[in-house]
């Protein structure tokens, strides 16, 4: 393998999904809105897409709204509606600079027109790089998207365009809300907790797992190259049998 920079792990995931979590909990500790917390953890969207490239990450997958997220108060809800587009204008020369091609999965007709306006352009105006991916999952569930792949394999059984014999699990992910991804390599998740919450649960089926106790306001450069450090000690055996 060729050498990286100086303190880089040279064993590196390819696609890293992310479910930031912790925002709330951060700002109340503080005595803050909940929306000084997502605010705060703009930046470490920030700082981890810049650690991401460092390491040599090519997608960067970001649990940014789930489906589960609208029945929180109408106030939050605004709020992080209104901060998607404004991130994107303030970071949108990062994307530029680095090669980055934004794309986003997930029922994107259920946010706000404005939301959808700036979010579309500049997914428009990054479409053409090839170097690396920033991938947002809005409005976005695992359930949700199984199902909608499921009704669309059932429209091409029913008009006749596909034998339900001949599906398996590669037609299946082809009706996935962005089939060319691979699969996620490594996952991580802040706050502590221990779970997967609804993300990507097709995708996660081989990816590594990890787990780190800071809230996501306070996961900058240093802990995602900690967890890089992490990944490059796993030893992935997909179901086989480990080497000697």
């Amino acid at each position: 393998m060729t050498d990286g920079p100086a303190n880089v792990p040279q064993k590196v995931p390819h696609h890293v999904a992310i479910i930031m979590d912790g925002n709330g909990r951060w700002a109340q500790q503080r005595g803050l809105s909940r929306l000084k917390g997502h605010e705060q953890g703009a930046e470490s969207v920030r700082a981890v897409m810049k650690g991401a490239r460092n390491h040599g990450v090519r997608i960067l997958t970001l649990y940014a709204f789930s489906v589960e997220n609208w029945s929180r108060p109408a106030a939050e809800v605004n709020g992080l509606m209104n901060l998607l587009p404004r991130f994107l204008r303030k970071h949108e020369h990062l994307l530029h600079e680095n090669g980055t091609r934004l794309r986003a999965i997930g029922r994107l007709n259920d946010l706000p027109a404005n939301t959808r306006k700036d979010l579309f352009r500049v997914m428009a105006d990054t479409e053409a790089y090839t170097e690396r991916q920033l991938v947002l999952a809005l409005s976005y569930g695992g359930r949700a998207e199984l199902t909608d792949a499921v009704r669309a394999l059932a429209r091409k059984v029913k008009a006749g365009e596909l034998d339900p014999e001949a599906i398996e699990p590669e037609t299946f992910a082809g009706e996935l809300y962005a089939p060319d991804l691979p699969d996620p390599d490594f996952m991580i998740r802040t706050s502590g907790e221990q779970r997967i919450s609804n993300f990507l649960l097709w995708q996660l089926s081989y990816a590594e797992l990890y787990f780190a106790p800071e809230l996501w306001p306070d996961f900058r450069e240093e802990q995602f190259a900690e967890a890089m450090r992490v990944y490059a000690g796993r030893q992935r055996r997909f179901g086989g049998v480990a080497s000697c």
